[in-house]
């Protein structure tokens, strides 16, 4: 075969599974499911606060924590940690995060609130992870624990292929807090 015959396979091969491929998934996404085909972008006052497909970090003690993220919550740098169950930094990462959140045995933190998703930006936590953190959250708002437990309640919902496990978002829950509970701004 000569050059210009591999050159011309290598251009063709490139054009379809690069050009022709992506543009004809992208077409049948935003054609079908736009929504989702854009990201799943959460708007506030106009400006684009996150995507309901993507945890962000929220450190903030009047927020829900999302899972802790081994790509520090990088949509670029989406992955898991790569170490073996037994490496001494998984340990640690853990015990910081029971430390973070006030575990103690009485009180056990819920595993996946010390562990990474697999691509380490799962947006969602399950009710009762996220019911755990309602004390923390209730105290830094001033509000009763009940109340904040209801709005996460509210704020539930079932993913295909989660074997019935009811489920937040985080953000969407923070922007519910926000709703239902607004933070005072200082001097106000």
């Amino acid at each position: 075969m000569s050059i210009a015959a591999s050159f011309r396979t290598i251009t063709a091969t490139l054009l379809v599974c690069s050009g022709l491929y992506t543009g004809l998934v992208l077409a049948v996404g935003q054609a079908l499911v736009p929504d989702i085909a854009d990201g799943q972008l959460v708007e506030r006052d106009g400006k684009v606060v996150g995507s309901r497909q993507v945890a962000q970090k929220f450190e903030a003690p009047h927020y829900l924590w999302p899972r802790p993220s081994a790509a520090d919550y990088n949509g670029a740098a989406a992955s898991g940690s790569n170490k073996s169950a037994t490496n001494p930094e998984l340990t640690e990462r853990a015990r910081a995060e029971i430390a973070r959140h006030g575990a103690t045995p009485a009180r056990p933190l819920p595993a996946e609130l010390a562990t990474t998703s697999g691509a380490g930006l799962d947006p969602h936590l399950s009710l009762p992870a996220a019911l755990y953190q309602a004390p923390r959250i209730a105290a830094a708002r001033g509000v009763a624990v009940a109340d904040v437990e209801k709005v996460m309640a509210g704020q539930t919902t079932m993913l295909p292929l989660a074997s019935g496990t009811r489920l937040v978002n985080v953000l969407e829950t923070n922007l519910a807090l926000d709703a239902a509970f607004p933070l005072k701004k200082p001097g106000g």
